[in-house]
């Protein structure tokens, strides 16, 4: 029987264990949440960068409905709000619309199910945790100047 460490656990496997989730459904809601707030700060050529290196397995399994790529999760699944979140500036900065730190975790504690167990600073420190294993070092800096103050913190402590 092989041990379960934190290193042999897939990515919604980790997710479930750093943000104290029930189940990978809950990890897989939560980490699209986080991931669209993340696109939303970005421009662009940083999403597809990002993108084309997620493509690696959300969990190891040889059921279908479990099977996916951690890339099907950064992408939006609404093709008219990944259409527009193409052609429209990053919510950062200039923009109408800005995104500090408490709108982000905000958004990601009202737009979820945000379980009792846990908070939206621990789940979006999960996600985080577990997109840095996934990515190249050029990436993860790349990522880190899109976040604002707090967020950013979290990305480098994850």
């Amino acid at each position: 029987m092989a041990i379960l460490t934190q290193s042999n656990l897939s990515f919604l496997e980790k997710i479930v264990a750093k943000a104290n989730l029930e189940n990978i459904y809950e990890a897989k809601d939560l980490t699209e949440i986080v991931y669209r707030t993340m696109r939303d700060l970005m421009p662009t050529q940083t999403i597809d960068n990002v993108e084309s290196e997620l493509h690696k397995k959300t969990l190891e399994t040889d059921q279908q409905a479990h099977q996916g790529e951690i890339a099907d999760l950064w992408k939006d699944t609404n093709p008219l709000v990944a259409w527009l979140s193409r052609i429209r500036p990053p919510f950062k900065g200039s923009a109408p619309f800005t995104i500090d730190d408490s709108l982000f975790v905000t958004r990601v504690e009202q737009e979820g199910a945000m379980p009792a167990t846990t908070t939206g600073e621990v789940v979006i420190k999960a996600v985080f945790s577990a997109t840095k294993d996934e990515l190249s070092q050029e990436r993860i800096q790349e990522i880190s100047k899109f976040l604002p103050g707090k967020i950013q913190e979290l990305w480098q402590q994850a």
